[in-house]
């Protein structure tokens, strides 16, 4: 059995290696896709009242499965590459900053994208055969809980969501428009 902590480290790792080769730009397309994600997801559950007052408290597993489907979905079509020339232009991958940059990006979206997928998991009492919450009562839940406590849905709260897709679109307007 592996920990949950342990894949979480994996994954951002993966992610660090795959930024390194895309390059700052793109990785930080998926960071913005991951930050509309997660705004996406709480305005469904706050404003829509069946998915607040219904889906949520009656079916947590099917309510993990909507949020998920959202970040995922947002995740792809953020990792596909523009082909608009303007952009493409902005996109080069040159030198050694550039490939660092992209590191530290890509761990970031590993962060973004793995974290949340967790985080949702963990509220939805870990609704899968395969994957177990860790043992009550062990290191293991000790260090998970408190990693789960810095995840981006507990983060990124109201209103901060709210200020990240600001800083996003202000980001996206300034430097690659």
């Amino acid at each position: 059995m592996v920990s949950l902590t342990v894949v979480f480290w994996m994954y951002v790792i993966l992610f660090a290696i795959i930024g390194g080769m895309r390059g700052w730009a793109r990785e930080l397309l998926v960071a913005f896709s991951v930050i509309l994600a997660l705004t996406f997801t709480t305005l469904l559950e706050n404003y829509v009242t069946f998915i607040r007052d219904v889906l949520k408290p009656d079916s947590p597993s099917l309510y993990f499965w909507l949020r998920s489907m959202v970040v995922v979905l947002l995740v792809f079509f953020g990792y596909q590459t523009p082909n608009i020339p303007r952009f493409a232009a902005k996109m080069n991958r040159e030198k050694i900053q550039d490939v660092l940059l992209g590191i530290f990006i890509g761990a970031l979206n590993g962060y973004l994208i793995v974290g949340t997928l967790w985080f949702y998991m963990y509220e939805a009492g870990y609704p899968f055969q395969v994957i177990a919450p860790p043992p009550v009562g062990s290191q293991f839940e000790k260090v998970a809980l408190a990693m789960l406590q810095y995840m981006p849905p507990k983060i990124l709260g109201i209103p901060g969501i709210y200020f990240a897709v600001v800083v996003a679109f202000i980001f996206v307007i300034v430097v690659f428009i």
